[in-house]
C-alpha cells in the first residue's frame, strides 16, 4: 500500500498506511506503548492503540480520524475557539485521572528522562495544537505520545495553557493567527475550569513560566545529544524563555478568576 506522509507534529518519519500510522521506533517507545494499552484497557478514547510493529522495525498504531493543523499558518479557527478550549481541559482530566493507577515496566526510558514514582499521573507533555485532531467539531485526541512521561498534573496542564490560551510568546502566537490577548485571562479559566482544577491558581503563573524553560532546556539538551528533531527546533526554545518572561509580566488579576 501507498505510504503517505503525515502532516503536522514534530517528529520525522510518520507515515499512514491504510488506517494505520507507522512510524520509526525510539528508546522511550516501550514507555510509550506501556501508557498507550493502560489507556486502552482502562478505555480512555483520545489516543491511539498500539497495532504492533511493521517488517520495517517500525510502531503501527491506529490513526486518528479528523482535521489537524498541519503545517500552514495562520491555524484553522477552530484552535481558538472556546469548545476547544473546554474540551482541551476535559481530555487532559480524563488522562490524568486514568493514569493514576499507571505503573510503568522496570527499566523503560521516557524522552525527557523523568523518574516515575506513585503519586504521579503521565502527562502528554505536548498535547499542543499541532498534536490534535479534530472532528464533527470535537477533539477527537492527540497523537505523538513520544513526550509521554510521569508528571504533576500542574506540569502537564501548564503546557495546555501555553499552547491552547495562548500564554505563548507574542510573536508567536499572532504567527499562529492569535490576536485577542486582552481576551487571555478569561481563556485561562475556561479551561482550568474545564479541567476542574482546584489548585491555587494565583501560583498557576509560576507552574507555566518554569514549564517554558523546562520545556526549553530540554530542546537544548536532546539538541546537543544529536536528535535532529530537536536540533531544528532551537527557535521554539527561544521562543519558549521569551513566553516564560511574558507569563512573569502578567499582573496578578490575570490568575484570578472573574466574580470569585
Amino acid at each position: 500500500m501507498v505510504e503517505q506522509r503525515l502532516p503536522g507534529g514534530r517528529t520525522v518519519g510518520a507515515v499512514r498506511i491504510g488506517d494505520a500510522v507507522h512510524r520509526p521506533v525510539q528508546p522511550w517507545t516501550p514507555a510509550v506503548h506501556a501508557v498507550l494499552r493502560h489507556l486502552e484497557d482502562v478505555g480512555f478514547g483520545g489516543a491511539p492503540r498500539v497495532l504492533g510493529m511493521d517488517e520495517h522495525g517500525r510502531e503501527v498504531l491506529t490513526h486518528l480520524v479528523g482535521e489537524v493543523v498541519g503545517e500552514d499558518l495562520p491555524w484553522p479557527a477552530w484552535v481558538y475557539s472556546d469548545t476547544a478550549l473546554v474540551h482541551v481541559g476535559r481530555w487532559a482530566r480524563r488522562l490524568h485521572d486514568a493514569t493514576q493507577t499507571f505503573v510503568p515496566p522496570p527499566g523503560v526510558r521516557w524522552l525527557a528522562g523523568q523518574t516515575w514514582r506513585p503519586g504521579l499521573i503521565i502527562g502528554h507533555h505536548d498535547a499542543a495544537p499541532w498534536n490534535a485532531v479534530w472532528h464533527q467539531n470535537e477533539l477527537a485526541g492527540f497523537f505523538d505520545w513520544d513526550t509521554a512521561g510521569p508528571s504533576s498534573r500542574e506540569f502537564d496542564l501548564a503546557f495546555m495553557a501555553l499552547t491552547w490560551v495562548p500564554l505563548h510568546a507574542r510573536r508567536l502566537a499572532e504567527k499562529t493567527g492569535f490576536t485577542a490577548f486582552e481576551d487571555r485571562a478569561r481563556r485561562l479559566h475556561l479551561l482550568l475550569d474545564a479541567y476542574g482544577y482546584d489548585g491555587d491558581r494565583s501560583a498557576f503563573g509560576t507552574v507555566v513560566a518554569a514549564r517554558a524553560r523546562i520545556n526549553a532546556d530540554v530542546i537544548d539538551r536532546m539538541a546537543a545529544a544529536g536528535e535532529p528533531v530537536y536540533t531544528a527546533l532551537a527557535p521554539v526554545a527561544a521562543d519558549l524563555r521569551q513566553a516564560a518572561l511574558e507569563v512573569e509580566a502578567l499582573p496578578v488579576p490575570f490568575w484570578i478568576p472573574a466574580g470569585r
